[in-house]
């Protein structure tokens, strides 16, 4: 049976835990007894504005997950890392390799855009990347940027940007590392991996496996299994003059099952790029990427084929004007599918390409700072758009720094959408989308806190309508989102603890419904300890129901979850890690399938692993 979550303890427990947090200024950064650093409260981040800035500074909600974090809580999947953070919401079909959702401030997985080192990764098909299918171990940050940044990435930047960034070695002698591990479900986990430079070259390189017979994903179901193969390479070369060129190269493929039948799967980006400091100041940045996304899928109904291949030309300039900077480049992309069913051979049309310009302007006239950006696509499917952000910042005093912006994006409707055989709407308009944000963030020397409110007006929504007994897609709902998200971190003696509480209504304006598969409310809490060679950290993510249809018939529970970890060194190099996720083999889901039953996650699940030089 699936349990019921009320928040309001929760957010009673959340007050109580973040309060006294914001009490403690006095002390400096801490540095645990086996060399690793606190938690960062004020980040470096690149997502929000293309140019490196604090998490204070960038005038954005932000939120980054840093190595030291990843390589703690040890996540099997991407998803667990995103789960509960500020604005982040996550439905998914099951556990290990089930499909996934990801939710940005209430906004449709469609338009919440993940990139890999600036490389764009989506299916063109159906929108949304395979979020449940990238290994975190390939990691060592990510970013989360919450609000519209259709400016400087165009298309589906609606609800905001996840980036991961893959590890960035450092000069010296050769450092290996690998790590083994098994758990629950008769899991195997494997990783390794090379890292080193010399006369201004760095190298990375690195491969996982994972195996897993899996969790049922419906009440009196069969387990269904996952693997997961992972491969990622990583050179750049830096010259005297302080040029720059590098190449990228990430994989994912493997197998997942589910009701009904299996999937063949691949995510793959591949990349090259050179920067050149033309001027002291102007800075000249060029990126060729390949991204791919390719689904076999072997149903009972019969078998699917669907391809996608997005090719990118990116040209960025960064223009130092003082205390000043101005952005500006050119983007060049070109979707491409391939797809075919039981019932067709492929689709109306194949692809499209996208040609844009940008620029943003980010001033600092301190106390008052200033960015200003402005976009232009056009679309060979679906037309001309025009994009824009105005954010303002006002340092109040030496500790806090308040700011209000206003956005305009864009989500571009998919191949899917537009020309599926039998379905599509060659007519189809992108959705539009406007976003107002009022916030204010606390960031001491080992605290900060942050706040929040925002509303997002959705126009123009694709949603399935039958029109003289014909179902297809057409722009005819409307939404609005309103939120609030508090989010506060601490680094005290050896204690790391970050808190997030966020509340969203996401409503579709025509039929006042709340917007299908979106929990409201939502409450994450993640504490670390260290303790000489030892660490032990704890993670709590609830949240409260959710519907699975539009019509607001098919109510979800909310949950709540409890993980456990624990890190020993017991030797120079060596860790051991053993975690418990979710401790109370607590039974809930986020989804519901066509024929009504719930996908449920599974439930208690101990990993232990063993590494070196990780």
């Amino acid at each position: 049976m699936i349990r019921s979550f009320s928040p309001a303890r929760a957010g009673l427990s959340l007050g109580l835990f973040a309060a006294p947090w914001l009490l403690v200024a006095q002390a400096g950064a801490q540095t645990s007894d086996d060399g690793d650093t606190a938690i960062n409260l004020d980040p470096m981040v690149v997502s929000a504005t293309l140019a490196p800035s604090t998490a204070s500074d960038s005038l954005a909600s932000v939120t980054v997950i840093d190595e030291q974090a990843l390589r703690r809580r040890d996540p099997i999947s991407l998803t667990d890392t995103l789960r509960g953070q500020p604005g982040v919401d996550v439905s998914t079909s099951g556990g290990f390799g089930k499909n996934a959702s990801v939710y940005l401030r209430g906004t449709g997985s469609e338009s919440a855009l993940l990139m890999i080192d600036g490389i764009r990764l989506r299916s063109a098909t159906n929108g949304g990347p395979g979020w449940q299918f990238l290994d975190p171990q390939m990691f060592e940050r990510v970013e989360i940027v919450r609000g519209p940044r259709g400016t400087l990435y165009g298309a589906d930047a609606v609800g905001g940007v996840v980036q991961l960034f893959t590890r960035d070695a450092e000069e010296g002698k050769p450092e290996p590392g690998v790590s083994l591990g098994g758990g629950s479900f008769d899991s195997v986990r494997g990783f390794a991996s090379l890292a080193g430079g010399a006369n201004g070259t760095r190298y990375q390189f690195s491969a996982s496996r994972l195996e897993t017979d899996g969790a049922p994903v419906r009440e009196g179901g069969e387990d269904k299994g996952y693997d997961n193969t992972t491969g990622l390479a990583r050179v750049t070369h830096r010259f005297d003059n302080g040029a720059e060129i590098g190449v990228l190269g990430l994989r994912a493929s493997g197998n997942t099952e589910y009701e009904g039948g299996d999937s063949d799967y691949v995510q793959q980006v591949a990349g090259a790029f050179a920067e050149l400091p033309v001027t002291a100041d102007w800075t000249s940045r060029v990126t060729l990427s390949q991204a791919q996304d390719q689904l076999d899928d072997y149903a009972e109904f019969g078998n699917s084929v669907f391809d996608t291949t997005t090719n990118t030309v990116r040209w960025d300039n960064t223009f130092r004007l003082g205390r000043h900077q101005l952005v500006a480049g050119a983007e060049y992309l070109e979707d491409e599918v391939d797809g075919s069913t039981a019932f067709f051979s492929s689709f109306d049309k194949d692809s499209r390409d996208n040609v844009a310009v940008f620029a943003q302007a980010l001033m600092d006239f301190d106390p008052l700072s200033v960015q200003a950006g402005l976009r232009h696509d056009d679309n060979e499917a679906f037309g001309e758009e025009v994009t824009g952000h105005l954010a303002l910042g006002y340092r109040l005093d030496d500790d806090h720094t308040l700011r209000a912006s206003y956005g305009t994006a864009f989500r571009a409707p998919t191949f899917n959408e537009l020309y599926y055989p039998n379905y599509g709407n060659p007519d189809l308009d992108a959705e539009q989308s406007e976003s107002a944000e009022l916030g204010v963030r606390g960031q001491y020397r080992n605290a900060f806190w942050d706040l929040a409110l925002y509303q997002t007006d959705i126009d123009d929504m694709i949603a399935n309508t039958v029109r003289d007994g014909i179902s297809a897609p057409y722009n005819v709902n409307s939404a609005r989102i309103r939120g609030v998200e508090l989010s506060a971190g601490v680094g005290l003696a050896e204690w790391d603890l970050t808190a997030a509480l966020t509340w969203t209504d996401p409503e579709d304006r025509d039929t006042g419904k709340q917007l299908a598969r979106r929990a409201q409310q939502s409450v994450r809490l993640d504490a670390d300890r260290q303790l000489g060679d030892w660490n032990l950290g704890a993670s709590f993510v609830a949240q409260n129901h959710r519907y699975n249809d539009a019509a607001n018939q098919q109510r979800l529970p909310g949950y709540g979850t409890l993980d456990l970890r624990a890190g020993w060194r017991f030797a120079p190099g060596w860790k051991a890690r053993l975690s418990v996720e979710n401790l109370f083999d607590r039974e809930y889901a986020t989804s519901s399938s066509f024929e009504g039953w719930d996908y449920i996650n599974p439930g208690r699940t101990a990993w232990l692993t063993v590494g070196f030089g990780e």
